[in-house]
């Protein structure tokens, strides 16, 4: 754009001081304008076009019945429309709460389908279908979902892997070193990302990262919420001038922006102005200066043009007297906007785009995406090499279990044959916990490690790489070999130290057994994660499962042969039920007592005794209890998949 804005006043030559700060002035003559037959039509476009969104809200809260029936609908977006050309940057304006974030959203295909939608997009002048969206957009979110331990190469290598099939390992090194080039990121490739326990690169790298990733697929049209949250006016001034310079090589480049500074005036080829779900107003930064100036509402000098113009189409809530006038204020402006050359124009643009009988096709991204198989082993690798570095959850992956057993140890300190000295209530004791408190340390591994990778997920999930299941298998393979590692180390010293049967194929069986209620804790904890979004909620759940299961399943509290008989058939849904009774015949099998000085009083003699008479029949089911504990993990993983199967049809709506 060649032009220049003015921050000061000029003086005429009678002295008066003419208002012309940020007036547009053209540098250069401009050459006539050119016939639609010589106009050069850009490589891709896209249309707008009258585009409303309603949501249905409830009045009251549940409780309340009458009003909680009663819905009112609130109107988010009313009648949007808008034209933008390949090599050009919209910067949409607006207060918080005027629609810029669900604009977006409809025109990137994911506002779900909780509201009512209408309108149609238009890419070079085709109507998307709702399953080519997708396909279409590049969506940079507003905040910077990232691994912290992966370097800024590593995480765009695992990125391109995920959406990029027939490119051999030489060939997406190239393309990912092209991307860093492009946004400058060459000086911290081999940089950690970082977080909020250690730094990392900066908050404004971050941003360039999460939008490199987004270029990997080649995008024609690249949608950005509040790129510039966060960061410094500096950082923010230079995010947006790289995003400008991205627009510049055949692109289209649409962002929602907060209080931009008055130097990026010049750098938006279109600048849109909502408020209220309105568009009061869209078209090019010196229309936008006339035009307000034509309604009487011109821009003081040495102010920002960027929030004069958003305060003057923003509502006043703070109270009844402020609300109505600022309400009337800014639908006298949009009026004056519908009524204007400038939209005018802009609908013929858009007509004049729908009608073209030699449309070029919609310009999709890359779909050479590998295989599910291809998919799961990038996401496993990656899992792997950003956890594994993380030597302190590490660590305490492998010894929580041990520090575990080690409060137990000094506790019990060694165990008796002697009947009078707690021979049996010991050993049910340390059964007892080990069913008991391995599911908990699961648990917290899980709600410790996945959320991160959930939400990561969640935004790359709706970029098409993968689905969210495969990231909860990545998860799943990832730690199998932490959980047989850090639960050997556990019984290896509990069961030694405490002196249990002395026995290795028993002590094999036993770590065989709580290795099930440890991966179960954690795989159920996954489970609850699909669908439930709090972790702290998912956290009180599976105590409360795991406390109902030992109570019902385990016979511990009370026998299963004076159950109720509901409470008897719910105990075979747990798999407190099959590892306690493993872990009895393990342990009581062939174990013999004594009774002080006088063996011959003893009313129990040896474990078999305990065996029949607190689970009856134990012996004879020993292997079908191996086979039903260990149907647990299968049968959950498969409940995992569906609940994330679950999880995106919720994420949808």
């Amino acid at each position: 754009m060649n032009g220049s804005y003015s921050l000061s006043g000029e003086e005429s030559q009678g002295g008066a001081r003419l208002k012309e700060s940020f007036k547009f002035v053209s540098e250069k003559s401009t050459p006539p304008s050119p016939t639609h037959s010589d106009q050069i039509q850009p490589s891709c476009s896209l249309s707008v076009s009258q585009v409303s969104y309603s949501v249905s809200e409830r009045v009251g809260p549940w409780w309340d019945l009458p009003s909680y029936r009663t819905r009112w609908t609130r109107k988010i977006l009313n009648d949007v429309s808008f034209h933008v050309d390949s090599g050009q940057i919209l910067g949409i304006l607006g207060n918080s709460g005027s629609g810029k974030t669900t604009l977006l959203d409809v025109i990137s295909g994911r506002i779900g389908k909780a509201g009512t939608l209408l309108g149609e997009v238009f890419v070079n002048g085709r109507k998307l279908k709702p399953d080519q969206f997708q396909d279409c957009f590049s969506y940079v979110l507003q905040s910077d979902n990232l691994l912290s331990y992966l370097t800024v190469e590593e995480t765009l290598t695992f990125t391109a892997q995920l959406a990029l099939r027939r490119h051999s390992a030489e060939a997406i090194r190239k393309k990912v070193g092209m991307v860093m080039a492009e946004l400058s990121l060459g000086h911290v490739a081999h940089s950690v990302i970082g977080g909020r326990i250690f730094p990392g690169i900066s908050g404004g790298e971050r941003r360039r990262v999460s939008i490199a990733g987004q270029l990997l697929q080649d995008p024609k049209v690249i949608l950005l919420d509040e790129p510039t949250t966060g960061l410094d006016s500096m950082t923010a001034n230079q995010i947006v001038v790289l995003l400008a310079n991205l627009a510049k090589r055949d692109r289209i480049v649409i962002v929602t922006i907060h209080q931009p500074r008055s130097e990026l005036f010049r750098v938006f080829n279109r600048i849109a102005i909502m408020s209220c779900g309105e568009l009061v107003f869209c078209g090019q930064p010196g229309e936008m200066v006339d035009f307000f100036s034509d309604q009487g509402y011109e821009c003081p000098d040495y102010c920002n043009p960027f929030d004069i113009y958003v305060d003057f189409t923003s509502v006043d809530t703070r109270c009844s007297e402020r609300e109505a006038a600022t309400s009337s204020r800014m639908h006298d402006i949009a009026s004056a906007y519908r009524t204007s050359g400038i939209y005018r124009r802009m609908l013929g643009r858009i007509e004049e785009v729908c009608q073209l009988t030699d449309k070029p096709s919609i310009p999709f991204k890359s779909k050479e995406s590998p295989s599910g198989l291809s998919k799961l082993g990038v996401l496993f690798r990656r899992t792997v090499r950003n956890l594994s570095r993380d030597r302190m959850g590490v660590l305490m992956r492998l010894s929580q279990n041990l520090i575990y057993g080690l409060f137990v140890a000094f506790f019990v300190m060694k165990l008796d044959n002697d009947i009078t000295k707690g021979a049996v209530q010991d050993r049910i004791g340390i059964i007892y916990q080990a069913m008991g408190a391995s599911p908990y340390t699961g648990m917290l591994n899980a709600v410790a490690l996945f959320p991160a990778l959930r939400a990561i997920s969640d935004q790359e999930s709706k970029d098409g790489l993968y689905h969210k299941w495969q990231m909860f298998l990545a998860y799943i393979l990832h730690i199998l070999p932490f959980s047989i590692v850090s639960v050997f180390i556990f019984t290896s010293f509990l069961y030694w130290t405490v002196g249990m049967y002395p026995e290795v194929s028993r002590f094999l069986c036993f770590t065989g057994v709580i290795m099930v209620p440890h991966i179960t804790g954690e795989l159920l904890t996954l489970v609850l994660m699909g669908v439930v979004q709090d972790p702290n909620m998912v956290n009180t759940g599976v105590a409360l499962l795991n406390v109902a299961g030992i109570m019902v399943g385990s016979g511990f509290l009370r026998s299963n042969q004076q159950m109720p008989t509901v409470f008897k058939m719910l105990s075979y849904l747990t798999f407190q039920k099959y590892g306690s009774e493993l872990l009895i015949v393990t342990e009581f099998h062939d174990l013999n007592f004594t009774c002080g000085t006088s063996p011959g009083a003893c009313i129990i003699g040896n474990g078999d005794d305990i065996i029949e008479q607190g689970y009856p029949g134990a012996l004879s089911r020993y292997t079908l209890d191996f086979i039903m504990l260990y149907a647990f993990l299968p049968a959950l993983v498969l409940l995992g998949v569906i609940s994330f199967k679950i999880r995106d049809h919720l994420t949808r709506r």
